[in-house]
């Protein structure tokens, strides 16, 4: 479907060569300050041709908020965003006619529907995902101002090349203190500088073997609500990795510790517990990624994300037609060698509308209970030491 989130809800709409391409999103609370301007920082982040490791199509991605506004203000009402697609080349695509790219969404489209998108990926296009920037880009300015959340992702492998001591105290530390701005340093928006340089080396020769690599995004939320998530089946990460495999080219997540810590033994991976400086308790270490459970913590929430190699290549691919023929395929088009440095964005505001609709549900969770009469504490299940 084409909607996620249950209180925050998003729905994306458009192909990659159709007339525009934007969302509707509904549950935004009203009186919250809003421009385009507020939407636009992350959708240029996320746009194509910034530099020369991504696909060479000229859209400016400007966005035009439709309805939901007022005066600069939020209504409560839905919010259409449209972004207008302007560098269309639907001609580039008409080798699809007769192949399904390997890898790629045409067969399983064609199979599923009776029909597809004659031009480009249709809805498994990344360019479906600018709905979802500018969605996400107003539940971020809502958590930063009410919660001073803050989401950073950044790429940490491309291909072979991962960056030093991931998951180690440093790493951990970096997860503690990075910036967008740091991130953004580089064209392949990784923040050490020795690993960025090999990654970009990577990424243009691949291109210039008109070839493509994949990559692993990391992304940190700190400063998320205490109690977000909703046991049993939509556990705060089970909503993260739901968001996150939604998104094109994905092919695996993992929260905290994730694989690796399958390598360690209870007492190694526990986070213990103590009292902090304002009196709550917090964990000494956070190899459970901010979530126990399937509940936020108050630790930060961190996860990774891994993006294949995209489908779309210009080298020659021996396969078969819809009919079954062998021959060989020359795609055309333009198209990333590698989506990890403009996945950042995407992969921020999706984790954005996840705790945005975690954070309404909760909220009305708390404001019902509220109205009742206190739980005795002898039946909260808590006995003194």
């Amino acid at each position: 479907m084409s909607t996620f989130g249950k209180e925050f809800r998003v729905t994306t709409y458009g192909e990659s060569h159709c007339k525009s391409v934007g969302c509707i999103v509904d549950g935004v609370p009203p009186g919250m300050a809003l421009t385009e301007d507020d939407i636009q920082v992350q959708l240029t982040r996320r746009r194509p041709g910034q530099s020369n490791l991504t696909t060479p199509r000229n859209e400016k991605d400007r966005v035009a908020i439709q309805s939901g506004c007022e005066f600069g203000y939020t209504l409560g009402t839905p919010i259409c965003l449209t972004v207008q697609n302007q560098d269309q080349r639907p001609r580039d695509y008409t080798e699809t006619d007769f192949y399904p790219r390997p890898s790629h969404a045409d067969y399983t489209y064609l199979q599923k529907y009776g029909v597809k998108a004659s031009s480009g990926g249709g809805r498994s296009s990344a360019r479906e995902t600018v709905g979802r920037v500018a969605a996400g880009a107003i539940a971020e300015k809502y958590l930063k101002e009410v919660y001073g959340v803050e989401i950073v992702a950044f790429v940490s492998s491309v291909g072979t090349i991962d960056m030093p001591g991931q998951m180690g105290n440093e790493y951990m530390q970096l997860l503690n203190t990075i910036t967008r701005d740091q991130v953004d340093e580089t064209a392949v928006r990784c923040p050490h500088e020795e690993t960025a340089r090999r990654m970009h080396e990577e990424i243009v020769e691949c291109t210039q073997e008109m070839n493509s690599t994949g990559g692993i995004v990391t992304c940190v939320i700190r400063n998320a609500p205490v109690g977000l998530g909703e046991p049993c089946f939509d556990k705060l990460e089970a909503l993260l990795a739901h968001a996150m495999l939604s998104i094109p080219a994905t092919k695996g997540f993992e929260v905290g510790s994730g694989f690796n810590g399958t390598r360690l033994h209870g007492n190694e991976h526990n986070d213990a517990f103590e009292l902090n400086s304002s009196g709550t308790l917090r964990t000494k270490t956070n190899h459970s990624g901010g979530i126990q459970g399937g509940i936020s913590n108050g630790e930060h929430i961190y996860f990774r994300v891994a993006f294949k190699p995209p489908a779309t290549i210009s080298q020659d691919q021996v396969t078969a037609t819809y009919d079954g023929v062998e021959g060989t395929l020359a795609a055309r088009g333009r198209h990333d060698p590698c989506v990890v440095p403009r996945a950042v964005p995407i992969v921020e505001t999706m984790a954005a509308i996840t705790i945005m609709d975690a954070v309404l549900q909760q909220n009305g969770r708390v404001a019902t209970m509220q109205k009742l009469k206190p739980v005795p504490s002898e039946l909260k299940g808590i006995k003194p030491v």
